[in-house]
């Protein structure tokens, strides 16, 4: 095992804290945020004229200077040099990204950072976009099927969510917890800081949208925040800079789906993007964007905000996307592949280094270096299926054999057997939670 040195210890927490100092003023999804205006005057104008949002220029030379000064402390080639490299990267490239808004040269920075739809995963074949079209052609059957999925789930209103929140949060995170806010105004029907989560007024929710929102924004995007803040040596581990998207929004995905929270319209929803986020990198422009989410959506508003999720920081007129939506399926497939090969290795281990703070998949050796040599500290914080992981284990054993089995030929004989049975109802009531129950299935983890 390679061996830290007292000197390199110290240099490497001063990077760490250099390194979060850099990245301070590059605020990604800030930047390209998009008034509430610009929508506004979309829909007076009767859907017929593409928005014309400003961004906020951008200098990126402090932070550069400020990347290049940290790099210059970085003085091994130990797994954690690594990590700290690959950070400033990601810092850097982050800030040239906010330097070029609104022009073609985004993307290139964008696609840098995050990825594409096209991008392979470790096998060298399989992509984001594969899985987006795959779960789009699966699940297009049950689109105009309701009765499927069992009478209508409840409606949630934005307070009763809020509470439900603010109980659930206020028992996994004691003190910490981020403060549960009702807003008027929020470009998404809500939205998680470090210190708050925030909820549309207006916006109604259904009993898998409170699991959903729990599990991805509080026990992932929140507690590896806080799990970060109380890593005093490396201050950079809070920090949830371009470089750490793909596994934390992967994760948070994941955590959804694990714990029931993935509903057929969300996973759609997700792949959508991927699939949109193609479609602009050929050229599609904001109206064309529009007129694909309008057609899978019942809301014109959610049609508008799913077009600026693409098309934010390129230029209207299309080729140059924001490509960090494409991280939500790639991410789900890189951490579901490491969770169930950790559980096939016998390195549940490795699950924990995951939740020390705002990470990626490949800085596992390094956080592993680190914590063996005291300076990084163990989660405080972890969601209720990796604190207690047994379910989790069991289930990636058998996911983990589960990819042996030659499905295609499998999938065959089950086709000619659903093609003899005759279409029937017999899906038995689902029983949704009761709103006011924090026993029920909404509230679980």
């Amino acid at each position: 095992m390679q061996q830290l040195s007292t000197e390199q210890q110290a240099r490497i927490a001063e990077v760490a804290r250099l390194l979060r100092e850099a990245e301070r003023p590059v605020r990604v999804l800030r930047s390209l945020a998009w008034p509430e205006s610009v929508a506004q005057e979309f829909f007076d104008r009767g859907c017929t004229e593409p928005p014309k949002p400003e961004y906020p220029p951008f200098d990126p030379g402090p932070t550069l200077e400020a990347v290049i000064a940290a790099q210059a402390l970085i003085d091994g080639d130990t797994p954690v040099h690594t990590w700290l490299h690959r950070t400033a990267r990601a810092i850097s490239t982050a800030a040239r990204m906010l330097s070029v808004l609104g022009t073609k040269e985004f993307f290139v920075h964008s696609s840098a950072l995050y990825g594409t739809p096209e991008t392979p995963i470790l096998d060298g074949k399989r992509t984001s976009l594969q899985l987006a079209e795959a779960v789009d052609g699966i699940l297009a059957s049950f689109n105009n099927s309701p009765a499927s999925f069992g009478s209508v789930p409840a409606r949630v209103t934005a307070e009763e969510l809020a509470d439900l929140m603010r109980r659930r949060v206020s028992q996994h995170f004691g003190s910490q917890a981020p403060e549960v806010q009702v807003v008027d105004q929020l470009s998404s029907k809500a939205l998680a800081g470090s210190r708050y989560i925030r909820i549309r007024r207006d916006a109604v929710f259904s009993d898998l949208d409170v699991r959903q929102l729990i599990n991805h924004e509080a026990y992932v995007h929140i507690g590896t925040t806080l799990n970060g803040l109380q890593q005093q040596s490396l201050p950079i581990l809070a920090s949830a800079h371009a470089g750490t998207t793909n596994t934390q929004e992967g994760l948070a995905v994941f955590s959804e789906l694990i714990s029931g929270g993935m509903d057929p319209p969300r996973f759609q929803r997700l792949g959508a993007r991927s699939i949109a986020i193609k479609a602009c990198m050929e050229g599609a422009d904001f109206m064309e964007l529009y007129s694909f989410f309008l057609a899978r959506s019942d809301s014109p508003e959610e049609a508008f905000e799913d077009a600026r999720r693409v098309i934010r920081g390129g230029p209207i007129s299309g080729g140059a996307p924001f490509t960090k939506d494409c991280t939500y399926l790639y991410g789900l497939l890189r951490v579901h592949n490491f969770l169930r090969s950790a559980v096939a290795a016998g390195r549940i281990d490795c699950m924990g280094l995951l939740f020390c703070g705002k990470i990626d998949l490949d800085d596992i050796p390094a956080m592993g270096l680190l914590a063996e040599i005291g300076m990084l500290q163990p989660p405080r914080f972890l969601p209720p299926m990796f604190s207690d992981p047994r379910f989790l284990v069991a289930y990636l054993a058998y996911s983990a054999y589960l990819n042996t089995v030659n499905l295609p030929v499998i999938a065959q004989y089950y086709q000619e057997l659903f093609a003899a049975t005759p279409p029937v109802e017999v899906m038995a009531s689902v029983c949704y939670f009761d709103r006011h129950d924090q026993s029920g299935p909404g509230l679980q983890a």
